[in-house]
């Protein structure tokens, strides 16, 4: 059978490619295809213990089997990490193709989740705070992530890199994203904090490719009646954007790169957390 694999970050570097095409026997799983892989690429082998899969674009168990015309990706340790989200659309103006933009008939639900290579600036932000908004709403809170001049936490197998480069300044951060999967995954966190805050007007905006310092890289406006879930809701939002989202962050040095990150989570934490009360919802 044939298995289209896909590389991100450091290991499409390592690999120089970002696809290739593995033949493999019929109902082979995923770790074996992985072995396959690392056998063609050597240097991909030591990162196993840190890797993530997913099938056709859903996270999956290595021992999972594979079919015939599937597509593997293999996760590298995603930008927030465990520990600590189409063609893309725009930010600002008209909505792109792949805004995956909803309202309900009445108006309750709204939603804007999109990727971009533009610049997230105060009119892009505004804009997005007037989407997501509406007269019902008391609370807007927003979270903004901007690209800072102190390094982060070097993925595994990034220390050396990173050690190389201790005491210097990060010049500007670069993004790469699995697309597809990046907004079918911040979708679910919308539907997750619809469902843990009964909070339904959410908006999360990732850019793209090179954000430099000052600059932001990511954007989560969320709107309630009441500040509490508001609050609470933006918190789940970038948490568990940084934890699951198939997005990669490198951080530029005059003389050099680290890729920053952990190891992806596959789903969302066990704990509901209790809704807030209703004199907290007073306010």
């Amino acid at each position: 059978m044939i298995v289209r694999v896909r590389l991100f970050a450091r290991q499409r570097e390592l690999a120089g490619t970002s696809r290739l095409v593995l033949e493999l026997p019929d109902g082979a799983t995923i770790d074996a295809a992985w072995s396959a892989l690392a056998a063609r690429f050597p240097d991909l082998a030591p990162a196993r213990p840190y890797v993530r899969f997913a099938r056709n674009g859903v996270y999956a168990d290595a021992a999972d089997a594979l079919a015939d015309g599937d597509e593997l990706a293999c996760i590298p340790p995603v930008s927030g990490g465990a520990g600590d989200a189409p063609p893309e659309g725009s930010v600002g103006g008209a909505p792109g193709a792949a805004d995956l933009a909803l309202a309900d008939a009445a108006g309750r639900r709204i939603r804007r989740i999109a990727l971009t290579p533009d610049p997230i600036d105060e009119r892009a932000l505004g804009h997005l705070r007037g989407e997501i908004a509406t007269r019902s709403d008391g609370a807007v809170v927003t979270f903004e992530g901007r690209t800072r001049e102190t390094p982060g936490t070097p993925a595994p197998g990034e220390e050396p890199e990173a050690a190389r480069h201790a005491g210097k300044r990060v010049r500007a951060l670069d993004y790469e994203a699995y697309d597809e999967m990046a907004l079918t995954t911040l979708e679910a966190i919308a539907d997750e904090i619809e469902r843990r805050f009964d909070v339904r007007r959410v908006g999360i905006v990732h850019r793209t490719g090179r954000v430099p310092l000052g600059e932001t890289s990511v954007v989560v406006v969320v709107a309630s009646p009441h500040r509490d879930r508001a609050f609470a809701a933006c918190r789940y939002a970038i948490d568990e954007l940084k934890a699951r989202a198939p997005i990669w962050k490198a951080e530029q040095f005059e003389d050099g790169t680290v890729w920053i990150g952990a190891p992806a989570r596959l789903t969302p934490p066990t704990d509901d957390p209790a809704r807030p009360s209703a004199t907290a919802e007073a306010d």
